[in-house]
C-alpha cells in the first residue's frame, strides 16, 4: 500500500471513528436529559420556537450561500433564492404556525383555521388549511386555496381526535431518530421539528452525507432546541445510520429517502433477507417506523380549449416543477398524461420545452446521476466537469414499452409524456384517474391541469377524479411544491401503506392544525398565477421576493407587503 493510499484509510477510518464517537455522545445525552425531565410545557415550547425562528432569521443567508455551493453553483442568485425558499423560508414559516396553534393551546383554544370544517356534498368533512390567517397569503399567494379531505368517519366535531389533549400534556416519551434528507434542507428540520413541539420526542437528526454541509446552519437555527437536550445532529453515513436506528435508546424511526433504502432498514440489506422476513412478518427493525419515499409524481392535462396565455402559463408550471432543484425531488413531475385526441398537445409539448431550453442547466449534484439519466432517458451522454445534464421530456412514451419511466422513481431530470386513449375528455380523466392509481408508482403528490369550462360543465367528473385519486396531495393547476412549502397542510402519502408495502411513506409531517384521521390535501389556484411565481426559474427578483418572506413570517406587518409584493410584481 502506498503511502498515500494508507493515509486516505487512517483518514476513513477516523472520521469514521469520530462520528461514532459523535453518536454515542449524542444519544447519551439525550436519553440523560428524558431521564431528567419527560414534561416540557406550552410556554417553554413557545419560547423554544419563538428563539429558533430568531435563530432561522440569523441563519438564513449562510444557509442558503452553503446549498448553493453544496450544488455547485456558489453565488448564483437563482440557485440561492430557491435554496431560501425551500430551506429558511419553509422552516420559519412552520416556525410561525406552530407558535400560533401551541399559543391557542395554551389559552385553552383550538388551532386558528382559516375558516370552519364543514362537510362537503360528498358527505366527507372537509377542513380549509389555506391561506392561513394572520401571514398575509390570500395576498402573496393570491388565487390559492387549499383544504384537507378527513377519512369517512370523521366528522367536523372531531378533526383533531384526541392531539389537542396529547400536545397539550406535552410528555416526552422516547427518542426519534430522523434519517434526514440529501435534497431539500427543510425536509430534515421540518421533520425535527414535527416531532419535537407536536409529537413528544428528542430527536436525534443524521444528516445525509450529500448535505451535511447544514450542519453549522443547524446548529446556529436550532442551538435552543439543542441547548435544551430536545435535539442533537450528527453526520454519517450508513453505517451510523444503521447504528443509529437499531440503538435501544432509539424509540421510533423517520426516514425519508428511497424505497431502497426503507426496505433496507426495515427488512435487511439481502433480498433474500427481505423476502424470507416478509415472508415470516419479521421486520429486521422491531420499532415504530414512519416515512416520506419516492414518488413517479404525474401531471394530467385534461383537454380542452386554452388561451395562449394559460396554455404558456400552464407548460411554465410543468416546467418550473422539473427543473427546481435539478428534479432532485420527490415531487418533481416525472410523467405527463395528455389525451391523444387533444389538438393543442404538440402546442403545449412545444411551449414546455422552449421554457425549458431557456432555463440554464445546472450541476446534477445527486450521487449516481449520470448513470440514471442514462438509463432513463436512453441517451448515452458525455458529461463535463460540472455534471451538466439537459432536461428532457420523452414524449410518446408507452408504458408496456418503458414501464421503468412510470414505475421507478429515477430521481434525475428525465419526464416521459404519454398519451391515453379515450372517447371524450371526461372519459380521458377517469382513464388518466385509473392509470395513475393503478399502473405508477407512488402515492404522495400529483397535479391536474384543468379548462375552466372543464371545472364548471363537468363537475361531477372533476370531482369524481378528486375523490377517487389515491395521493396524499393533489394539486389543481399548481405544482405539488406548494403544498409541502406551506406546512399548514399535512405532508405525506395517501393513508393505508404498511410496513410490506409501504409505497411512498406511512404517517405525515407538517400538519400545524393538528389534523387527525386525514386522508389528502387538495389545493387549487388559477391556470395563471399573478403576480409571477417566485419558483419559477428565471424570476428576476425571487431572492428579494424570498428574503421578504422570511422576514414576513418573523414578523408579520403590513408594512412588510409594499416592498415584498413590488419584488413579485417586477420579476
Amino acid at each position: 500500500m502506498s503511502d498515500q493510499a494508507r493515509f486516505q484509510n487512517d483518514w476513513k477510518t477516523d472520521i469514521a471513528a469520530n462520528q461514532e464517537t459523535a453518536l454515542e455522545e449524542a444519544l447519551s445525552q439525550l436519553a440523560e436529559a428524558h431521564d431528567r425531565q419527560s414534561c416540557i410545557s406550552l410556554q417553554d415550547r413557545i419560547r423554544l420556537c419563538e428563539q429558533c425562528l430568531a435563530g432561522v432569521i440569523h441563519a438564513a443567508p449562510e444557509w442558503a450561500e452553503s446549498g448553493a455551493r453544496g450544488k455547485g453553483c456558489p453565488g448564483e442568485r437563482g440557485v440561492l433564492a430557491e435554496e431560501m425558499l425551500g430551506g429558511p423560508v419553509v422552516v420559519a414559516r412552520q416556525l410561525w404556525l406552530t407558535i400560533q396553534t401551541l399559543q391557542a393551546l395554551n389559552s385553552e383554544r383550538s388551532p386558528m383555521l382559516p375558516a370552519r370544517a364543514a362537510v362537503n356534498p360528498e358527505g366527507v368533512t372537509e377542513v380549509p388549511v389555506f391561506p392561513t390567517r394572520g401571514v398575509f397569503d390570500s395576498l402573496t399567494f393570491m388565487g390559492l386555496s387549499g383544504a384537507v379531505r378527513m377519512l369517512p368517519d370523521i366528522g367536523p366535531d372531531n378533526i383533531h381526535g384526541n392531539r389537542l389533549s396529547s400536545v397539550r400534556e406535552g410528555q416526552y416519551a422516547g427518542i426519534t431518530g430522523v434519517l434526514g434528507a440529501g435534497n431539500v434542507s427543510s425536509i430534515p428540520a421540518t421533520d425535527s421539528l414535527n416531532r419535537i413541539m407536536f409529537e413528544g420526542r428528542r430527536v436525534l437528526l443524521k444528516l445525509n452525507p450529500v448535505n451535511d454541509y447544514l450542519l453549522g446552519s443547524f446548529e446556529t437555527a436550532f442551538a435552543p432546541l439543542i441547548q435544551a437536550d430536545l435535539l442533537r445532529i450528527i453526520r454519517g453515513g450508513g453505517e451510523i445510520g444503521h447504528s443509529l436506528v437499531h440503538d435501544q435508546r432509539i424509540s421510533d424511526v423517520h426516514i425519508t429517502g428511497s424505497t431502497a433504502t426503507h426496505d433496507a432498514i426495515v427488512w435487511g440489506s439481502d433480498s433474500a433477507e427481505q423476502s424470507e422476513r416478509r415472508r415470516n412478518q419479521n421486520p429486521l427493525l422491531q420499532k415504530p417506523v414512519t416515512s416520506e419515499l419516492g414518488n413517479v409524481t404525474p401531471w394530467i392535462i385534461v383537454p380542452g380549449k386554452y388561451t395562449g396565455r394559460q396554455l404558456k402559463s400552464q407548460a411554465a408550471h410543468v416546467a418550473a416543477s422539473i427543473t427546481n432543484n435539478v428534479s432532485f425531488n420527490c415531487l418533481a413531475t416525472k410523467a405527463i398524461l395528455t389525451w391523444n385526441r387533444w389538438d393543442q398537445r404538440d402546442e403545449f409539448l412545444s411551449l414546455l420545452r422552449a421554457r425549458l431550453a431557456e432555463t440554464p442547466q445546472r450541476p446534477a449534484y445527486y450521487p449516481g446521476a449520470a448513470e440514471r439519466f442514462r438509463r432513463y432517458s436512453g441517451q448515452e451522454i458525455e458529461t463535463d466537469d460540472r455534471n451538466l445534464l439537459p432536461w428532457t421530456v420523452l414524449d410518446s412514451q408507452s408504458i408496456d414499452e418503458r414501464p421503468e419511466l412510470f414505475q421507478e422513481e429515477s430521481f434525475v431530470c428525465v419526464c416521459a409524456e404519454t398519451p391515453l386513449s379515450a372517447k371524450s375528455p371526461e372519459d380521458f380523466l377517469a382513464t388518466a384517474t385509473a392509470f395513475v392509481n393503478d399502473r405508477m408508482h407512488g402515492t404522495l403528490c400529483c397535479s391536474l391541469t384543468l379548462p375552466n369550462s372543464f371545472q364548471r360543465q363537468q363537475t361531477r367528473a372533476f370531482h369524481a377524479s378528486l375523490n377517487q385519486l389515491r395521493y396524499g396531495s393533489i394539486c389543481v393547476n399548481q405544482w405539488s411544491g406548494l403544498a409541502y412549502g406551506f406546512t399548514s397542510p399535512p405532508w405525506g402519502a395517501y393513508p393505508g401503506a404498511t410496513l410490506e408495502h409501504v409505497e411512498s411513506g406511512i404517517g405525515s409531517v407538517h400538519n400545524t392544525y393538528l389534523l387527525d384521521g386525514l386522508e389528502k390535501t387538495i389545493l387549487a389556484g388559477p391556470l395563471i398565477n399573478f403576480p409571477k411565481p417566485v419558483w419559477f426559474p428565471g424570476h428576476r427578483k425571487a431572492l428579494e421576493v424570498a428574503r421578504g418572506l422570511l422576514h414576513l413570517y418573523d414578523n408579520p406587518s403590513a408594512f412588510r407587503l409594499p416592498s415584498l409584493f413590488w419584488s413579485a410584481l417586477t420579476g
